[in-house]
């Protein structure tokens, strides 16, 4: 399965885990509607994307992708970026203009900090 999808109870924060290459089926049948969900439920929301043996997008995908940033611009606060190649820190610093969330990205070996990181001063309630 190249993408798992865990929300944090009353944190409102969605924790993804991409592994392999991401599909427009990915980004259809799960990744979006759980996007709408959670911002339809708590309006802002985080993200945690640890991308573990991840491969990237099929051109469908990063289009998807593209087109939910843009979507979500002001409903995503923070997005946590966890991952162990050069390529995933540049896409990291590439991705901070098409979104209005603080994007950080951190190593494997920080990935506790990762989720420390994204789920501080969070308002519930």
């Amino acid at each position: 399965m190249p993408i798992k999808l865990t929300e944090v109870t009353d944190a409102k924060v969605l924790e993804v885990i991409a592994s392999g290459k991401l599909t427009d089926e990915d980004y259809q049948q799960r990744f979006i509607p759980e996007i709408d969900r959670l911002t339809k439920q708590y309006g802002k929301i985080r993200l945690l994307f640890e991308m573990t043996e991840f491969h990237g997008w099929e051109p469908k995908a990063a289009w998807d992708d593209f087109k939910l940033n843009i979507k979500h611009r002001h409903d995503i606060d923070r997005v946590a970026m966890v991952g162990d190649k050069k390529w995933e820190r540049w896409l990291t610093e590439f991705a901070k203009p098409f979104t209005g969330a603080k994007v950080k990205y951190f190593d494997q070996t920080e990935a506790s900090q990762a989720r420390a990181w994204v789920g501080e001063n969070i308002v519930t309630g």
